[in-house]
């Protein structure tokens, strides 16, 4: 939705498909971090965007094993929103949708899924897709794979992987919050189990962890066996935990990361999680698939106009954001292995925060180096993509 946005404001015809009827998925990621809130400034964008609902966390704050830790200060920060917003995805796609409506060059296609590629020869020209009415061939001098982790056009591109895998998946689910309940935990770790609690204003959204492939042993415990345990990790929870019924009320999240060889065939460019699935520490899946747009559209929106761009000038995304995406990713599997993995390990054994965390805690000033690592990630994009003339 934010290519599309970029490519219509540069006069780009360019259609935009969605498989669902709305945007409305509990489970999509909703922390939008300060390069993204700086992309929307640059777009004249902020304050409308600013004006949706939405809560604002400046400190990350935790339970280490009973400790309390903190883990980052983003008010340290020099940066004109030195904050993260939480707001549900489907209200920023829905704003991004609107706004995208002054440019007639942009078109959003909902219920429409792409199911396959066309191909002329080596070339993909465009994809097959299927709508309320029927099969749909839509041609395209580019087709752009956002499509996620499970990308279909990926697939049938044949553009292999590497997974660099995850020992945790996660349990998504909300619990009813009490207008003077308040906490500024964040994240919560005992031995063997790890939560994240997100306040949203009228409830809790909570990732509860769990280790690598364990969904069918939690089950198997029964319900009142998991709701005791996060009432018991967080008491604050006890007022909303009846919301939780049964295990329909909770979405599993299998955690991958991984990343593409090549991000590219003739005709065609994969960005975001379709070219590198992130795993959830940091919340930062959303801002670097952000981040992805707006390397497209500002190396080749340009070219876009003048037609397809060859493999060679599509590779350049690749070759712009790569590096993030790596960074990124091995600093994601450093506290994956080293905290989460620890902290999800069976047994009693008492949990001791790391040496870093204790520094970090210790050191008010260190607490900006891993908030700007989280808010701005590594060589942040600016728009630089240009704006066409309005009728």
């Amino acid at each position: 939705m934010m290519l599309g946005y970029l490519l219509g404001r540069a006069g780009i015809d360019v259609v935009v498909l969605e498989k669902h009827a709305d945007f409305f998925r509990d489970f999509r990621g909703d922390t939008v971090h300060p390069s993204t809130l700086q992309v929307m400034d640059e777009l004249g964008l902020i304050d409308g965007f600013l004006k949706l609902p939405h809560q604002r966390l400046q400190t990350m704050d935790g339970l280490f094993g009973g400790t309390h830790v903190r883990i980052a200060d983003l008010s340290r920060l020099r940066t004109k929103y030195p904050f993260i917003a939480f707001m549900p995805q489907w209200d920023f796609l829905n704003f991004l949708r609107e706004a995208g409506k002054r440019f007639a060059s942009l078109r959003v296609m909902m219920s429409t899924e792409a199911v396959d590629l066309i191909r002329r020869g080596e070339t993909i020209a465009g994809v097959r897709a299927t709508t309320p009415e029927g099969p749909l061939d839509i041609e395209a001098d580019l087709t752009i794979a956002c499509d996620g982790r499970h990308s279909i056009v990926r697939e049938r591109a044949g553009l292999a992987l590497d997974e660099i895998g995850a020992p945790m998946d996660v349990l998504w689910f909300r619990v009813g919050r009490r207008a003077d309940e308040t906490e500024n935990l964040f994240a919560r770790i005992e031995p063997g189990k790890m939560m994240v609690t997100f306040d949203r204003g009228d409830y809790w959204q909570c990732a509860y962890v769990i280790a690598k492939g364990q969904y069918e042993a939690v089950k198997a415990r029964g319900l009142p066996a998991l709701l005791d345990d996060v009432v018991r990790m967080a008491p604050v929870l006890r007022s909303g935990i009846a919301d939780v019924k049964s295990f329909d009320d909770i979405k599993l999240l299998t955690v991958a990361i991984n990343r593409l060889k090549h991000w590219t065939r003739p005709g065609l460019l994969c960005i975001g999680d379709a070219a590198h699935a992130m795993s959830p520490v940091g919340g930062v899946g959303v801002n670097l698939a952000v981040q992805d747009a707006v390397a497209t559209a500002n190396l080749l929106a340009d070219k876009i106009s003048r037609g397809c761009p060859s493999e060679h000038e599509l590779d350049a995304v690749r070759a712009r954001r790569e590096f993030p995406v790596k960074m990124t990713q091995a600093m994601q599997v450093v506290v994956q292995n080293n905290i989460i993995g620890a902290a999800l390990k069976p047994g009693n054994q008492p949990l001791k925060v790391p040496l870093i965390i204790r520094l970090i805690t210790a050191v008010p000033w260190l607490q900006g180096i891993p908030a700007r690592l989280l808010a701005l990630g590594i060589r942040p994009e600016h728009v630089a993509s240009k704006a066409a003339q309005m009728p």
